[in-house]
């Protein structure tokens, strides 16, 4: 399929688009943040400090510490207005201007991601579980591009790490969202908020401007563990997979229907999509450590 990034040209780039540094509530410095990523294999990061008026509004610029190996996107945690649950809006915005102008007093979420995503940044509805967002609240949000299915640091602060759910309801009501999986580290004691979510974006170079291309095609796969190495699709006949060893592997699509094959150290498989009645399907990869990698929707037309 067309939106499957396996194929294209270039190679894979591990990064993590949501963090935090002392320029906001985060434990260290913007340089020891980008170190500790670098030296832990990313290619890139995002440092994502809350765009908030008690840190003053801070957009951080972590460009100083490139290499040749090593690039960070600007962004920021975007708030404004109040959720249908009456919290405050977090929206994750990768690639933003750092001119870009702060709220005013009245604007709400679904307003600020509009103006982020009219800067060209990838716009992203972050931790839906953490903060009990409703179908309503991420649908107000349509236009953004992606889903944070994984947010790391809420592993240990309430439990809920995983938002795979509202992606699956979004994708069955036609939305088009993509998944993302991010630490939102703030580098609590011990470092237990890092290395829990990554994203590997299919690029031909390592730049700021290609990754950022990249991911708003939907050229990524996410991952807290797996690999997947390819995924080819004959619509309506079968699918393959290559991934590094795993125990299952989950094709699903709208509603309940799943196909999977579950095994030891599997690392290709094909399943068939006969009796798949969706209008899209993805994969989910899962280790034998209960690591899981998730495709992009794969969407048929």
């Amino acid at each position: 399929m067309n939106n499957l990034p396996f194929a294209k040209p270039g190679q894979f780039y591990k990064g993590n688009l949501h963090t935090h540094s002392t320029n906001s509530d985060g434990r260290i410095s913007v340089e020891a943040v980008c170190k500790f990523y670098r030296e832990h294999g990313y290619h890139f990061l995002s440092i994502t400090d809350h765009f908030l008026e008690n840190y003053h509004y801070p957009h951080t610029d972590a460009s100083a510490y490139h290499t040749p190996d090593f690039v960070t996107l600007h962004g920021a945690e975007l708030h404004a207005g109040k959720t249908g649950t009456g919290e405050l809006w977090h929206i994750l915005a990768n690639g933003l201007p750092l001119d870009f102008a702060r709220p005013t007093p009245d604007e709400t979420g679904p307003e600020i991601a509009q103006r982020a995503l009219a800067t060209g940044a990838f716009v992203t509805v972050a931790h839906p579980a953490w903060y009990n967002l409703t179908e309503e609240d991420v649908i107000s949000l349509r236009d953004t591009h992606a889903i944070e299915i994984i947010n790391g640091i809420s592993a240990d602060h309430s439990d809920k790490i995983d938002s795979v759910y509202m992606l699956d309801v979004m994708l069955a009501r036609g939305y088009r969202f993509t998944a993302l999986a991010t630490d939102d580290a703030h580098f609590k004691p011990d470092f237990r908020d890092t290395l829990r979510g990554w994203t590997w974006v299919k690029s031909a170079e390592l730049t700021p401007e290609a990754i950022l291309a990249a991911l708003k095609r939907g050229d990524f796969y996410s991952s807290t563990g797996p690999l997947i190495h390819d995924v080819q699709v004959t619509p309506g006949e079968t699918i393959k997979i290559r991934c590094s060893p795993c125990e299952s592997v989950f094709v699903t699509g709208k509603g309940s229907w799943a196909a999977y094959k579950h095994g030891h150290n599997i690392t290709e498989v094909e399943l068939s999509i006969r009796s798949l009645k969706s209008a899209y399907c993805r994969v989910t990869v899962r280790d034998p450590h209960g690591g899981r990698a998730w495709t992009n929707p794969i969407w048929f037309a």
